[in-house]
């Protein structure tokens, strides 16, 4: 099968014209504030495809992924399990419900940029094709086969 040579920007607007109404995450900024401490609060919320977010404007590239919860009285093997329930714990305090996904961390991927033949965070044109580097590890893909993949599973 030929991927097409829609644009990247082309291939956004698309997949969130077939995004609607499919259920979408919680974008989470870290706070330090005085009078509320320290605590992850709600700036907007965006559909998670994999190694991105893609709200009703922006493509995002994906970083931290937390569960909002308490962390509870519990004792812990690894500091690493501690750190990630204090996470948890910084997000529930910043007004996510309990349960609900925060992505922190996210970047701003330059579209316009990829559109012009160059790179930004995990997308890229390669050989006139927008593509995306699925995983650190992985090769790249045609962005329009991922999207495709990605919005079928979310919609599942």
């Amino acid at each position: 099968m030929h991927e097409s040579r829609a644009s990247a920007s082309q291939l956004l607007s698309q997949a969130r014209d077939a995004l609607v109404g499919a259920p979408k995450e919680g974008l989470g900024e870290e706070r330090d504030s005085r009078w509320r401490g320290r605590r992850i609060v709600r700036v907007g919320d965006a559909w998670h495809l994999g190694v991105l977010l893609v709200t009703d404007t922006h493509a995002l590239a994906t970083a931290e992924v937390l569960r909002a919860a308490d962390p509870g009285r519990r004792g812990y093997t690894a500091e690493s399990a501690r750190d990630r329930a204090e996470r948890r714990a910084l997000a529930l305090r910043g007004g996510f419900d309990e349960g609900a996904v925060a992505h922190v961390g996210w970047t701003v991927v330059d579209v316009d940029a990829v559109d012009a033949g160059g790179s930004s965070g995990p997308l890229s044109t390669i050989d006139g094709v927008a593509s995306v580097r699925w995983s650190t590890a992985g090769g790249w893909m045609p962005l329009e086969a991922y999207l495709r993949e990605r919005i079928a599973l979310l919609q599942g």
